[in-house]
């Protein structure tokens, strides 16, 4: 299952920000973590990260014509903003996985809607570097219906 993971802002700094609310690990090594834990031979995951809505819109743009089986998306702070990217991934004919590193239903309440969970078929939230993991497997699963 050939899966692309889409990071938004401020991932790229993981490790060294807030580590009381997203773990000390950063994201090459969420990375390298879900990649281990995940059968080769079944998952194919291509990572990316960036900060600017903007590219974030055009990746997901560029998807429509990939062949990609499913997408997982942490779009951090854009996922309660942005409409821009809702629209974006409303474009996708696959399944999408909605992750998010913190329990955003236990922080501040601007963090409770997430926009851009209107697009997708999974939500994983408070789970971690594991919720990556786990929103794979979870697209795996409902790919086979």
């Amino acid at each position: 299952m050939k899966i692309f993971v889409l990071n938004g802002p401020n991932l790229n700094m993981l490790g060294t920000r807030e580590k009381a609310i997203y773990g000390p690990n950063t994201l090459k090594e969420i990375e390298d973590f879900t990649t281990s834990k995940l059968d080769p031979d079944i998952f194919n995951l291509q990572w990316w990260q960036s900060n600017s809505e903007s590219e974030i819109i055009d990746r997901i743009q560029k998807l429509t014509n990939e062949n990609f089986d499913a997408l997982i998306i942490n779009p951090a702070a854009f996922s309660h903003t942005s409409i821009a990217i809702l629209d974006a991934l409303r474009m996708l004919k696959i399944p999408i996985a909605e992750v998010h590193l913190s329990n955003v239903y236990t922080r501040e309440s601007f963090r409770h809607s997430l926009l851009t969970a209107q697009a997708a078929s999974i939500i994983m939230s408070g789970l971690g570097k594991s919720g990556y993991y786990y929103a794979a497997l979870a697209l795996a699963d409902l790919k086979k219906g």
